[in-house]
């Protein structure tokens, strides 16, 4: 984790601006929840266990800061929640997510399943693709076998 910290100051300082305390916080907490797709309301509460005195308009602003630098993406999974998601490391494109509608879990996919659609929007539209996000909705395994039981 230490290492991915100093990469995200990094980041900050070639775009000058300052890891402040605040900051490292609210990074530590994307770190520590990577899989959970908070919102900044969530990532304020857990900030407040380390960082007492930050306030929700510091997080804000520090999760907008983030995305504006693309350590972070924003995404909204239709509940009207915007969510903060931290990019990986290298990675070209955001990665893609599965949502179920019944129990409202998301699973993550890192493989790049568009390079192919990519390629013919380029070609076809001559259309540099900088960036894609794709979202499946459906029902999950889970979800699909506790349907079975209860109508098997």
């Amino acid at each position: 984790m230490e290492g991915r910290i100093g990469r995200i100051k990094a980041q900050l300082h070639d775009a000058s601006y300052k890891l402040t305390p605040q900051r490292e916080a609210t990074v530590r907490v994307l770190l520590e929840n990577e899989k959970d797709h908070l919102s900044a309301e969530e990532v304020f509460l857990r900030v407040k266990d380390i960082a007492p005195d930050t306030g929700l308009a510091t997080v804000y602003r520090t999760l907008e800061l983030l995305t504006e630098l693309r350590v972070v993406d924003k995404i909204n999974f239709g509940d009207g929640v915007s969510r903060y998601d931290l990019r990986q490391e290298g990675a070209k494109h955001f990665h893609h997510h599965l949502v179920c509608l019944e129990c409202g879990s998301v699973e993550e996919i890192q493989e790049d399943l568009l390079e192919d659609v990519e390629k013919i929007v380029e070609s076809k539209w001559n259309f540099l693709v900088k960036d894609h996000r794709l979202t499946f909705q459906g029902v999950c395994a889970d979800c699909r076998q506790k349907s079975k039981k209860n109508n098997g």
